[in-house]
């Protein structure tokens, strides 16, 4: 698979899809790290004389909503704010066409010099974005020479602009590449696809078992054990005949999470800590996890989960995290996704690995993020990584 560094690509048009789905509030960016993070290879491209052109997603459209909720969507998510911090990181004016397709789009590409940047509107204003339409796929690949993919956090989606562009310049006999992003991404996932180094734990959280279900089936054939936390751990605590008190519970997911359970590799929480209320608790405690009381839900797990937990963590040769271990966002619940945090953080000589999301979001609140051996950028793409095998679309259409 090529890399950004072995185009050729001087007075070039090189259309590189970035990840620049960030949180914005009022057009402000609230978090500019996938910006960030996609400099080096637009840095790259520009000292190799090209003439690039950035695409990406911003937040959801929702094309079969009525026409003003649509318009409210496209105004919420208008990638204007993005091209002005590009400009700001990269200490050059970045152009920005705000719209999609057609005749100004064009205009602006084909006006571009040696060294220039453009950023197109949200690919998600197109209606056959994500339905991967072929007209669209072939209206985008004609206004380039090449094509660059670096949305890691898109990868795992088939869309115009991860997919069918790269796959039309590809019949075409043009340049694809995979960028510095995505490299990073698809060599340290592969190390917890593929792993060698054992013993192999993976740490899953979050709040339904059944975002879970295919990642678990494919961990539980490539791990050792799996430490479960977060909400998810209730159903798994039910399904054993514990009691859990108000917890959420997948209850069509009992016989699945018994069926998990039995394989061996699989331990829950021993304690929880619990409340009378999720937002304004009048009373919180400490409780064996089978034995939640009515009225309680559970929000964090215990102390003595936290010392178990961290003692299989310390023997791991090599860590998959993705999901917190509690309702992280409340101080009175950040205790077992700290204790996590830090018992990764403090291993030697192990790969560590979080598949972003929000324990990628945990570990940089908590300030453990450079302690780590890698961070996805992306939460759902890594996920499919390890379910697919080290297969994602958006990757595979490069090779």
């Amino acid at each position: 698979m090529k890399n950004v560094n072995d185009l050729q690509v001087n007075g070039k048009v090189v259309l590189v899809r970035c990840d620049f789905n960030v949180p914005l509030k009022d057009g402000v960016i609230r978090d500019d790290n996938r910006i960030v993070q996609a400099l080096p290879t637009i840095k790259e491209l520009l000292s190799k004389g090209a003439r690039v052109v950035l695409m990406s997603h911003l937040g959801k459209v929702k094309h079969k909503e009525a026409p003003e909720v649509v318009e409210a969507q496209k105004v919420k998510n208008n990638l204007a704010p993005v091209a002005k911090r590009l400009s700001e990181l990269l200490a050059m004016d970045v152009k920005f066409c705000s719209v999609t397709r057609g005749d100004e789009l064009k205009s602006m590409v084909s006006s571009l010099k040696n060294g220039e940047v453009l950023l197109v509107q949200n690919t998600r204003y197109e209606k056959g974005e994500e339905k991967n339409d072929p007209e669209l796929s072939k209206e985008w690949a004609s206004l380039c020479d090449a094509f660059v993919m670096d949305a890691f956090g898109s990868a795992h989606r088939a869309h115009a602009s991860t997919y069918g562009v790269p796959e039309v310049l590809k019949a075409e006999g043009k340049q694809v590449a995979i960028g510095y992003l995505v490299e990073k991404e698809v060599k340290s996932l592969s190390k917890v696809v593929n792993c060698e180094d054992r013993p192999y734990i993976a740490i899953l959280g979050g709040f339904k078992v059944s975002d879970k279900i295919k990642v678990i089936n494919s961990l539980l054939k490539k791990c050792d054990k799996i430490l479960i936390g977060g909400a998810m751990a209730y159903t798994f605590i039910k399904a054993l005949g514990g009691n859990i008190g108000n917890s959420p519970c997948e209850e069509d997911q009992l016989d699945y999470a018994r069926e998990m359970y039995a394989s061996g590799k699989i331990l829950l929480p021993e304690d929880t800590k619990c409340a009378n209320d999720f937002d304004n608790p009048t009373e919180t405690k400490i409780v064996d996890s089978k034995d939640i009381p009515v009225g309680f839900q559970g929000l964090d797990i215990g102390p003595k989960t936290m010392k178990k937990y961290e003692a299989e963590i310390a023997k791991a040769k090599t860590i998959f995290w993705n999901g917190p271990m509690g309702v992280f966002e409340k101080e009175a619940y950040q205790s077992g996704t700290i204790a996590v945090c830090k018992a990764c953080a403090e291993l030697k000589d192990a790969f560590t690995v979080i598949g972003g999301g929000d324990s990628a979001a945990a570990c940089k609140q908590f300030g453990y993020a450079d302690k780590f051996s890698h961070v996805s950028t992306g939460g759902g793409a890594s996920l499919e990584m390890i379910e697919n095998d080290g297969h994602l679309p958006g990757i595979d259409i490069i090779g």
